[in-house]
């Protein structure tokens, strides 16, 4: 029996377009400028091991961005603000049937708040696990081990994991827990209804 559902964020609870896309739009700033950066140093941030700010500083100058770190993070955070409602509205009717449902999310820690404070997730959810906080992404099993360490009293076959990243999907199975790829709500009821009835 189901207790616990995991939810990704990016691609499943918000959606829309991709925030470095409006970058382009805005400020000339291409993804292809921003790949050095997200394939060598911001995986060491997502886990703990390197903070963002300290890292974007080395790089927004040779992206020509105007303004400060902060004024970055701002539009980075806000840029990616569009709520699959229908989902969280269905999140809200799990939740009063019992059943906890948490963030399961690969972000760095300002993100992170970002997400909790101005959000307000932490009243849509029972909680989160951040990979920066559990020490691991989200396609290893190991973050998924680590959160099952932290709902104290359940069973990896009482978790349903959801996420838009086949990878991320494989290690939660790899790990012992239910795990379905989030692609339309439509494919979410109908997965859903073979879980909890």
């Amino acid at each position: 029996m189901i207790k616990v559902l995991l939810f990704d964020i990016d691609g499943v609870i918000l959606h829309g377009e991709h925030w470095s896309k409006n970058l382009k739009r805005d400020y000339n700033i291409s993804p292809d400028q921003l790949q050095t950066f997200f394939r060598e140093r911001f995986s060491a941030c997502l886990i703990g091991e390197a903070d963002l700010k300290i890292e974007l500083a080395r790089y927004l100058q040779k992206w020509g961005w105007p303004g400060s770190v902060e004024d970055f993070l701002r539009y980075w955070f806000e840029a990616e603000y569009s709520l699959n409602t229908e989902l969280l509205e269905a999140v809200k009717q799990l939740r009063q049937q019992g059943i906890c449902c948490y963030l399961a999310t690969q972000q760095e820690r300002y993100r992170t708040a970002y997400l909790i404070e101005k959000m307000n997730f932490v009243e849509a959810f029972d909680g989160i696990f951040s990979s920066v906080y559990v020490g691991y992404l989200k396609d290893h099993p190991g973050f998924f081990l680590e959160v099952l360490k932290q709902l104290e009293h359940i069973q990896p076959a009482e978790v349903l994991f959801w996420d838009d990243t086949p990878k991320n999907v494989t290690a939660a199975r790899e790990a012992g827990l239910y795990a379905e790829l989030y692609t339309t709500m439509g494919d979410f009821y109908q997965k859903l209804s073979t879980f909890i009835k």
